[in-house]
C-alpha cells in the first residue's frame, strides 16, 4: 500500500484528493493519506510518499487535532456507494531544501531532492532514525523528478493507526488527479513489473461539480475553520482490494471526477 525503508505492514489505507478554491492561496489541491501500520525492523521505519508537486513544506501540512476522523468520516460518506475497483485496472505510463518535523507518530522529513534526505537523517530523533538505502532515494530521483519526496520514520512495534497526513499545493497538472500508491515493503527499489494486492478506500472531492454532486460528508461541529476550508463538502469514492494490480498509482481524470464517475480510475506507472 506504499513503499517502506525496511520491512513493515501496512493496512486500510485511505487515500483522498480533492480540489478547490482557498481564499488566500488561490486553486490547491488536497492530498490526504492514513493506514495502520506496524514496524517489523529489527530498529526503526519510515514509509515514502512521492507528492505530484514542487514547492511542498512544513506549511503545507495541514494539522487537523483532533479531527483525526477526518478521512474516516469521508470513507462512511462513499461506503454504501462506491464502486468496486476489484477487476482489472488499466495502466497508464508516464513518465531543496530538507525539512523535518514532528506529525502524530512520525517525524517527517520533506525534501525536494530525495538524495538530500539520508544526510538529513541525523536530525531525526535516534529512536526513529531508519536505515536507509541509497539506491531507494537514487530511484526516486530518477523516476519522479517534479514531485517532492515525504518520508515518515517511524518505529511503533504493534499495529497502529496513524492521525492522517493532510497537505495542500497547486496542482501541476490540471486535467488529472494523482493518488500514490507505489508499494514495496521491504526497503528495496520498488518493482515497476510486479503485481500488488491493494487495500485502499480512494476518495475524492472537487467543489467544481454541482451541489448534488457526490455524497455529503460530516466533518462535525467543532472542526477548525482553518482545516474546514480545505476539505470538500461532498465526496465520490471507490474501493481497491484483493484482486493484484500492476505496481503504480492511481490516477482519475478531473472531468471524470466533476461528473462524479470514480469508475474511471485508472492504474498509473510512472515509467514505460
Amino acid at each position: 500500500m506504499c513503499v517502506s525503508t525496511d520491512e513493515a505492514e501496512f493496512a486500510g489505507t485511505i487515500l483522498y484528493a480533492g480540489r478547490c478554491g482557498h481564499p488566500v492561496h488561490g486553486r490547491v489541491e488536497v492530498l490526504g493519506y492514513q493506514n495502520q501500520v506496524v514496524n517489523l525492523a529489527a530498529g526503526p521505519n519510515a514509509m515514502v510518499l512521492h507528492v505530484p508537486a514542487v514547492g511542498v513544506g512544513r506549511e503545507n501540512f495541514l494539522p487537523v487535532g483532533r479531527d483525526g476522523a477526518v478521512l474516516t468520516r469521508m470513507v462512511e460518506a462513499v461506503r454504501p456507494h462506491a464502486v468496486s475497483g476489484d477487476g482489472p485496472v488499466a495502466m497508464d505510463w508516464t513518465g531543496g531544501e530538507v525539512e523535518v518535523f514532528a506529525h502524530d507518530i512520525y517525524t517527517v522529513v520533506v525534501a525536494a531532492d530525495p538524495t538530500r534526505i539520508p544526510r538529513a537523517l541525523e536530525q531525526v530523533p535516534p529512536h526513529r532514525r531508519p536505515r536507509l538505502r541509497d539506491e531507494l532515494f537514487q530511484f526516486y530521483a530518477d523516476v519522479f523528478s517534479g514531485h517532492t519526496i515525504v518520508l515518515c520514520c517511524f518505529d511503533n512495534a504493534e499495529a497502529r493507526w496513524a492521525k492522517p497526513l493532510l497537505l495542500w499545493y497547486r496542482p501541476t497538472d490540471p486535467d488529472r488527479l494523482v493518488l500514490p500508491a507505489l508499494d514495496s515493503h521491504t526497503g528495496e527499489v520498488p518493482d515497476l513489473d510486479a503485481r500488488v494486492r491493494p487495500d485502499h478506500w480512494l476518495i475524492f472531492g472537487t467543489d467544481e461539480a454541482g451541489e448534488e454532486w457526490g455524497h455529503p460528508v460530516d466533518h462535525g461541529g467543532t472542526m477548525r475553520h482553518k482545516l474546514r476550508e480545505f476539505l470538500s463538502d461532498r465526496v465520490i469514492g471507490a474501493r481497491f482490494e484483493y484482486e493484484p494490480l500492476p505496481n503504480g498509482d492511481f490516477v482519475l481524470a478531473h472531468d471524470d471526477l466533476v461528473r462524479g464517475d470514480p469508475s474511471k480510475v485508472r492504474r498509473l506507472s510512472p515509467t514505460g
